[in-house]
């Protein structure tokens, strides 16, 4: 008997130290209350410490990425894997939007990551986007981006791809080709904006359509410029010959005056242009035969866009233009002490790549776009600036949030660390 007794009370020790270890074991593995990141396992990490345009977390918790892989698109593509997995948001997020669809150009050679890290944050499916591949690009590229765009009706590759060149009439053939695309879709886009591989959004979509809207950008183009100085008219007054896929050179002869005794004007690439401006561009012969005088320039598409928005006859012009328009935020370093206390990250051209410290400017200033960003120099600064972004754009959505949409979710330290 007392045996038994002995026996009893052994089995509920043991039977309580089993329940207090499997107690201590559950409370140590209890999921957190936080959403954990989609790919955990596949080793995202934290944001950069000195994110500092992120919202705060609470002291037990951190923003981590969602995405955690370099993208791949191989056959067969499995496309609603793809849209998932790179948290593209496949739905309109608000009436607003899907009453004025925008037309996107971008004009890409290199960089697979930061293309569709770009994409996937002006992606709307009620827009449209045309793609133009550099045709000097590497093949495996090409076929990436290709694959890509497949996955999705409203991206195309553009029909006519250019050898393009720095300073290049091929870099303007670029945005016409395009173009030619564009008004045969059959999206009714409202206006057209052209990008680069180096740009990304500062503004959402939602806020980019607000100022298209706005009363001075409703009814006119955003080609930002003046009259040509003095010290650019070398670049429209002396003949250049471009070595496709290299570089421009003068070739030291005067050229013709400009066709139909036009003025000319000097400013950015970049644009916000009407869609009758754009069929204009198409088919006014005022410029076309601009675009052809201007082969021989050097970086025609800095005057071609601009001079013909002076012009009274074409559709959403402004003879009165000068450099209004938000449409970048670029650090010139000629403007180092003006327009800005310098550049955080590199010069290169004498534009800034950006790194982190410089965020703080770009937000503050709140252009359409932000140039220029770079995935091998200043990785952080991308995805700082994306995270932000795409949080602001979730921060406004008038649609239920799903979770694939998230490029960062809020978790718990303490699980975090004993995950890793």
């Amino acid at each position: 008997m007392l045996q038994l007794e002995s026996a009893k009370w052994s089995f509920l020790l043991c039977l309580g130290i089993s329940i207090l270890i499997c107690s201590i074991i559950y409370l140590k593995d209890k999921p957190s209350s936080v959403p954990r990141p989609l790919h955990h396992a596949l080793g995202c990490h934290p944001l950069a410490e000195n994110c500092k345009v992120f919202p705060p977390t609470s002291p037990y918790t951190r923003w981590e990425r969602t995405e955690c892989q370099a993208p791949k698109f191989n056959s067969p593509l499995n496309c609603k894997r793809i849209q998932s997995e790179h948290h593209f948001i496949m739905k309109t997020l608000s009436k607003e939007e899907e009453d004025y669809p925008l037309a996107f150009i971008i004009t890409i050679h290199k960089d697979l990551e930061m293309f569709v890290r770009l994409l996937r944050a002006i992606y709307a499916p009620h827009n449209v986007y045309c793609i133009h591949i550099d045709d000097k690009a590497q093949a495996e590229y090409k076929l990436s981006v290709q694959r890509l765009a497949e996955c999705f009706p409203n991206v195309f590759l553009a029909s006519v791809s250019e050898i393009v060149t720095y300073g290049g009439f091929s870099r303007l053939k670029a945005d016409i080709n395009c173009m030619e695309d564009l008004v045969r879709s059959p999206v009714k886009w409202r206006k057209v904006i052209n990008l680069c591989g180096q740009d990304f959004p500062v503004q959402s979509n939602l806020e980019l359509v607000r100022y298209m809207q706005d009363e001075k950008w409703k009814d006119n183009n955003m080609t930002p410029g003046i009259k040509q100085p003095v010290n650019f008219r070398h670049r429209t007054q002396i003949q250049h010959v471009e070595v496709k896929g290299d570089y421009v050179a003068s070739l030291g002869h005067k050229k013709t005056p400009p066709p139909h005794n036009l003025t000319i004007y000097f400013g950015t690439a970049y644009y916000s242009l009407q869609r009758a401006f754009v069929e204009y561009v198409l088919t006014s012969p005022v410029a076309k035969d601009l675009l052809e005088w201007s082969r021989d320039t050097y970086s025609p598409d800095e005057h071609y866009w601009v001079t013909l928005n002076h012009l009274e006859d074409a559709p959403g012009s402004n003879v009165n233009a000068d450099w209004e328009g938000n449409i970048r935020a670029i650090k010139w370093k000629d403007q180092e002490g003006s327009v800005h206390q310098g550049c955080k990250g590199m010069y290169i051209r004498d534009i800034c790549i950006y790194d982190v410290e410089d965020l703080p400017w770009i937000i503050e200033r709140n252009s359409m776009f932000a140039n220029k960003l770079d995935t091998t120099r200043f990785p952080q600064a991308l995805d700082c600036l994306e995270q932000w972004h795409r949080h602001k754009v979730l921060q406004q959505a008038k649609v239920p949030i799903q979770l694939s949409w998230q490029l960062a979710t809020e978790v718990n330290i303490t699980n975090a660390t004993v995950a890793g």
